[in-house]
Order: C-alpha cells, then structure tokens, then sequence
C-alpha cells in the first residue's frame, strides 16, 4: 500500500533538504525590490524579481538594524545576502535576508547623497525659501513630456476639478541623457508665460530612469525660480533632488494637480456668491455712507448759503430788536423810577430847603426890626438932620439953625434957639 503524507511532514521534509544544501546558505541574490512592506513588528517583507522570475524575502528585525543601511523601496536594485528556507506554514519558500546592499546603481545613490549634501550645504533646500502656492490660480505653467502619461492625468484632473484653470504647456524631454537640459529650458520658458504656479514631473520608473532629475543645475533652477514649483516626479516611493528644492512635492503627477487646484469649481464658484455678495453689502454700506455724507454736506450748504445767513442775520437782527427793546423799557422804568424817586427826594430837600430859608428869613427879619430905625423912633428917639445930613453932635448947632427931624409916625422942623454939652451939664 502507497505511503500517506501529512502536509507538515512534507514541507518540513523539504525544510530539511534546503537547509542541508550548502549551496543555500550564505548565498547571494540580485534583483529589483518590489511589493516592499516595513512590518510593525520591525520585520522587513519584500520580493525580488527580474523580468521572468521572482523570490520571496524576508528580514527580521534583529538583522535589520545591522543589515540595512538604508530605506528599501519599490524599484531599487539591491544585492540580498541570506539562506533559504520554508515557512512550513504556508509551504512556502524565501529567502531570509541578513544584509542588503544597492546592486548596480549603488554608485548613483552614492552620487545623489554627495550632491544632495553640497546642495544642502549651500542652501537649495532651506524651509525658509518655500514659498505657499496660490490658493486660486488663473494659469498652471506643466513641465513634462508632452505625450506622457503625466501630462494627461494632469490635465483631466485641472479639467474636472476647475475647469477655469488654463494650463499651459513647456515640452521636455524627461529620461536619457540630455533630458536636464531640457527640463531647465522648458522650465525658463514657463517662468515667463504669465503663469501662477508650475508643476515639474514625469511618470513613475527606476532611478535611472529618473537621474536627470537630480540634476544640481535642475535644483539650483528650481529653487531660483520666481514662480511656486511643485515637484510631481515619479510615485510616491521616488525621491529625486528636486523635491527637496521646490516649494512643494506631490507624491505623483495627479496629486499636484490636486494641490495646485485645491479649490474645485464648486468651491470657486459658491467663493464667487460669496464675494459678490461680499462686494455688495460693501457698495451699500459705501452707497449708504455716501448718502449720509451727501445729507450732512447739503445741510452744510443750506446753512453756508447767502440765503441762509440772511435768515440767520435777520432772525439775529429781531432779536437783538427785541432785546434793546425789552432793555429800552427796563432802562426806561427804572429811570422813570428813578426819577420819581429823585423827583420825591428834589420835593423833600426843597421843601426842607424852603422851611429852612423860611427860617433863615424870619429870623433875618426879626433881627432887621430889631435893628429897624422905625422901631427905634417908635421908643421915643428922633432922627435929626441939618442940611440933609444926620446930626452927630450938638457941637454942628448953633442957635438959628434949623433941623429936621423924623419920628416915629411923621416929620418935624424946629430952628436951635441954644445948645450945651453933656459935659456942660453934668458941670
């Protein structure tokens, strides 16, 4: 009877055989990298292929950190060293790699780190340089081959996403030598076409198929370049010096025409309602504030007006009018008071002045009939004249000599028959 196998006896048999080979260990296997996965468990899960033909790999962790010196990606060409052996749990074979190093084009990578260290160095790839791309550009400059694959991806992607964007093309060649040459005439050409912001890019391909692009003159140009660039080379595992140089870096072609169209036409124009709607409110608000300032400067006017001052002068005029007037009449009453009262004072001091000089008068009186010769003759004297003049002393008589005389109540003349002295008299 035929022999029955479990499958674990046979994979595990054929472990045994590939381990016991010599020629399986320690052996080493150039290929392209393809289907790389970095493992969160720090494991390394690849594949190598050439064009018919293609070997599982895998490198744990612990042989990582030794045996890897770079970043693998998809494309590279890299020599595996290792042993081969079966994953009896899916009865399959690999190869378990111990160290990786760059096959056939490792002198290129080592190329392109010097010259991504010079260019850094002198200051291609600073931060400070990057400039923001336009958030609503009007024409995109493409760098590329015109007809690529890129280039078309690019355009029906501007096209559905805001079909208000004009690009505009500047043909180059992208792969061979002499294809840098190009890129930076093409990129010059576009510079100065009036466009808001430029993409430079190419399809996907191997690292030779894309060292033009790590040209130092391209990168220098790039970075001097007065429009934003956005870098759209290859896929997302490719990195080219230019990356490090543009203002941006989309990780393929149809990304950058999403990047440099952010806003889609919906967006452009629901931005367009917005800033009419916007600019509206401002012109009312503008219309409105110049009908206020109208308003006031024709209030201005109709108070600065001849007419205006006119009413104003005359209204000023009644009440200055009416103000003399009010003031006439209280200037008028309190003289009139004024002069009552002064009037009523002039009564009393003359009355007082009459009383007095009535006073005065009788007493002035009382003394002139005192002193009143009449009252004098009425005691008995007599008022004696000869020849018209007052008889002072009986010494002017002689016997003969007629006198007149007046007494109290009439006039008499009488002729001296003697006189004497009062001296003689009393003798």
């Amino acid at each position: 009877m035929e022999q029955v196998y479990k499958v674990s006896q046979i994979n595990a048999y054929i472990r045994n055989r590939l381990e016991d080979d010599p020629r399986l260990k320690r052996l080493c296997v150039e290929g392209e990298v393809s289907n790389c996965r970095y493992h969160s468990s720090g494991h390394v899960y690849f594949s190598l292929k050439e064009r018919e033909a293609q070997l599982s790999c895998v490198m744990f962790a612990s042989a990582r950190s030794h045996g890897l010196p770079f970043r693998m990606t998809d494309g590279m060409l890299v020599q595996v060293t290792g042993s081969i052996g079966v994953y009896e749990r899916d009865g399959k074979y690999q190869l378990y790699a111990t160290s990786v190093a760059h096959a056939g084009v490792g002198a290129l990578y080592e190329e392109f780190e010097r010259r991504k260290r010079d260019l850094a160095a002198k200051g291609i790839f600073d931060r400070e340089s990057k400039r923001a791309l336009p958030r609503y550009p009007k024409r995109v400059g493409i760098v590329t081959a015109e007809g690529g694959a890129a280039l078309q991806d690019i355009l029906q992607i501007l096209h559905r996403r805001n079909p208000y964007i004009q690009p505009v093309l500047a043909p180059c060649q992208v792969q061979g030598a002499g294809a840098e040459a190009t890129i930076i005439r093409a990129l010059h050409r576009i510079e100065n076409a009036g466009v808001d912001v430029i993409i430079v890019g190419r399809g996907g391909g191997s690292i030779e198929d894309l060292w033009e692009f790590n040209g130092e003159a391209l990168a220098v140009a790039v970075h001097e370049c007065r429009i934003p660039v956005v870098s759209a080379v290859g896929h997302e595992i490719n990195t080219t010096l230019i990356d490090f140089a543009a203002d941006v870096v989309a990780p393929t072609p149809s990304a950058a025409a999403e990047l440099v169209s952010s806003v889609t036409v919906e967006e452009f124009d629901a931005s367009l309602v917005d800033a009419h709607f916007t600019i509206l409110q401002s012109m009312l608000r503008a219309i409105e504030a110049s009908r206020r300032e109208l308003a006031a400067l024709q209030a201005r006017l109709r108070f600065a007006s001849p007419q205006a001052q006119m009413v104003r002068q005359k209204d000023r005029l009644a009440e200055l009018s009416e103000r003399m007037h009010r003031a006439a009449v209280r200037s008028l009453q309190e003289t009139m008071l004024t002069a009552d009262s002064l009037e009523e004072r002039l009564r009393h001091q003359m009355r007082l002045a009459a009383e007095r000089a009535r006073a005065a008068v009788e007493l002035l009186a009382a003394k002139l009939t005192a002193l009143s010769p009449r009252r004098v003759l009425q005691q008995g004297y007599a008022y004696v004249t000869v020849g018209g003049k007052p008889l002072g002393s009986v010494t002017e008589l002689a016997p003969g000599t007629v006198i007149r005389g007046a007494l109290a109540d009439g006039l008499f003349e009488a002729a001296i028959t003697s006189t004497a002295r009062e001296d003689d008299t009393q003798e």
